[in-house]
């Protein structure tokens, strides 16, 4: 009575993993710092009115 046994080798490449890893976490902060910005944006304007939002960031940049 013979037996067959297959096995198989998985090799992890380590560094690709860690960048995809980082890339990953990367897009996630990028995304919520983001949103984050757009609510801000949208409670100045809700709380003092399109207008002066608009002078407040030309008054920054200049």
């Amino acid at each position: 009575m013979t037996t067959t046994t297959q096995t198989t080798t998985n090799q992890i490449n380590a560094v690709s993993e860690a960048s995809r890893f980082a890339l990953g976490v990367g897009i996630t902060s990028v995304s919520l710092f983001g949103l984050w910005a757009c609510a801000c944006m949208v409670s100045a304007i809700m709380n003092n009115g399109i207008v002066e939002v608009v002078k407040g960031l030309l008054g920054a940049i200049a």
